[in-house]
């Protein structure tokens, strides 16, 4: 089954030295971009993370220090990386809570301003989940009947990620799905938005999770002892709290979303406090009305009287 697209969509793996988004950086990054007319582009490059990679991590993804030392730095692709997968939408297996804030995390290193306003994101890791619960390896042989003999390596993963969405489109074309709410829907369509919307479990605002949209659409902390308290009550009643989290071992574009909606929080605030007080200095303005004039007497009407001449 050929995908639907109104503009591509670019699927990506990234190798890493670790699983800490703030910390870890990339050792090989594939990406497959599939246009609007089904055809495809392959970007596939190792990274030097210019840091060690430990022994656990080489043994997973099979990359070592060896392998990388004169390879370019992130910094050195970052750019080239930006312009091909350009405006398309992303889509990967588990993307939504690794590789996307990864990905933004070494580009916000880099200097380079990526921005994911306005992209699509299909996470197929987590169709599978909802839809049958297993891994990248089990879904190859689940839904393309394939062994995927070459796991971890970031071109085999990515394009291995690419058949198994297609093989989902298919398998689920007419298949309910019934949420914790009762609802029924038929959400494994061809369609990226759609798609977007299925694989966004949590919604979050920051991609590490670390806010998160509650029911109402409003930015709730998701971790520590804020847990599930709307961020703009913190920031009134803990305003310090964002001064912490900005000095923490955060990700840098878990930072920059938290600065953005300080800044809205400030200017609303702020904005208030200018109507607060152009509606005082209006009421300040008004004349004012003694509550307990003074009765008229004869020398006060003849002094009238005499002031306006009748």
């Amino acid at each position: 089954m050929e995908l639907k697209l109104k503009r591509p969509l670019a699927f990506f793996d990234l190798e890493t030295t670790g699983v800490n988004i703030a910390t870890d950086k990339i050792v090989e990054l594939s990406i497959l971009k599939v246009n609007v007319d089904n055809s495809e582009e392959v970007y596939t490059r190792r990274v030097n993370p210019e840091m060690p990679i430990p022994a656990e991590s080489s043994m997973f993804h099979g990359i070592y220090d060896e392998d990388i030392k004169d390879a370019p730095k992130f910094r050195d692709l970052a750019k080239e990386i930006a312009e091909f997968i350009n405006d398309a939408d992303l889509a990967g297996y588990n993307s939504n809570k690794f590789d996307v804030p990864m990905l933004m995390e070494e580009f916000l290193a880099a200097g380079v301003d990526f921005s994911l306003e306005g992209r699509s994101f299909v996470d197929v890791q987590n169709i599978f989940h909802q839809m049958e619960q297993r891994t990248l390896k089990a879904a190859y042989k689940f839904y393309c009947g394939k062994s995927l003999d070459n796991a971890h390596q970031a071109e085999d993963d990515v394009r291995a990620t690419y058949e198994v969405l297609k093989e989902q489109l298919t398998k689920y074309e007419n298949e309910s799905f019934t949420d914790k709410h009762g609802e029924v829907s038929y959400p494994v369509i061809n369609d990226v938005e759609a798609l977007h919307k299925f694989t966004n479990l949590t919604k979050p605002v920051d991609f590490a999770g670390r806010f998160v949209y509650d029911e109402q659409d409003e930015v709730c902390i998701n971790f520590g002892k804020h847990k599930g308290r709307r961020l703009t009550d913190v920031f009134e009643s803990e305003p310090s709290y964002y001064a912490w989290m900005q000095n923490g071992d955060f990700p840098l574009y878990t930072k920059r979303i938290l600065q953005k909606l300080w800044n809205e929080y400030k200017n609303e605030k702020s904005a208030q406090k200018q109507q607060g007080d152009k509606a005082i200095k209006t009421e300040s303005s008004k004349p004012k009305v003694d509550d307990n004039p003074k009765p008229i007497t004869n020398d006060m009407l003849a002094s009238l009287q005499n002031k306006f001449g009748k």
